[in-house]
């Protein structure tokens, strides 16, 4: 009975290896800092959220922890080099590629700069909690965090809500911009910028950046927009 015993102990112990325990431990912590800030993201409807920074971060974690355990078996030979930084620096190089999937650029104004960043710097707390760093992981989430809850909302009452609405606005080629104009002079509204952008089937995308104002109905805006000849659609970006 012992016999069988140490039998199916030294099998799991061979199936698992020697730092099972310990990489688990760090992937659930990895999964924990990771999902915080993806889920502020997710709370704010951006683009990439709760998942895709647990799947980052814990994925980060992973390679991290291949390049510290898993090639200890040929460290047994004298003319094989451990370069435990090897495999992180991929991970840091080719994560941009993720973020920039996050970016989406309407006329004048890019949207996902943040996400992108955030993105970025959960595969670096992957990596930390890979490397053991717990104490340093923690700090960074909570900076983070800091950094996505507070200073956004201290940002925006710094700025009293930002300085301007920019209004994206779907149209037919007939479309006379002089009518959108006057539209927005019904409202007292100062009209920073105007681009136009042709797409496909036969339309057009205006986007016009006006001052904000905090007063401003929007409701009744859109509502009077929508009452020019040939606008398909309105949406406020910024």
């Amino acid at each position: 009975m012992d016999r069988g015993v140490r039998k199916l102990q030294a099998f799991l112990d061979e199936l698992l290896g020697d730092h099972f325990y310990l990489i688990m431990l760090r992937v659930l912590i990895a999964l924990v800092l990771s999902g915080l800030i993806g889920f502020e993201r997710e709370v704010k409807n951006h683009s990439a959220g709760f998942r895709t920074h647990i799947l980052v971060g814990v994925g980060a974690c992973l390679m991290m922890l291949l390049s510290l355990f898993g090639f200890e078996s040929f460290m047994e030979y004298d003319n094989v080099r451990f370069d435990p930084a090897r495999i992180p620096s991929y991970v840091i190089s080719g994560i941009g590629f993720l973020g920039a999937g996050t970016i989406i650029v309407y006329g004048g104004a890019i949207r996902g700069l943040t996400t992108a960043a955030s993105i970025w710097t959960v595969a670096g707390i992957g990596l930390v909690v890979g490397a053991g760093m717990y104490a340093a992981a923690v700090f960074t989430t909570f900076i983070i965090l800091l950094s996505l809850i507070f200073l956004n909302n201290f940002e925006r009452l710094f700025t009293k809500g930002g300085t301007s609405h920019l209004i994206e606005i779907v149209t037919l080629p007939d479309l006379k911009v002089n009518e959108l104009v006057s539209a927005l002079e019904k409202f007292d509204l100062t009209i920073k910028k105007v681009e136009i952008i042709k797409i496909e089937n036969n339309l057009r995308n205006i986007f016009i950046k006006i001052e904000r104002k905090p007063d401003l109905d929007r409701i009744s805006l859109f509502e009077e927009i929508s009452k020019v000849d040939h606008v398909k659609n309105i949406s406020e970006l910024k």
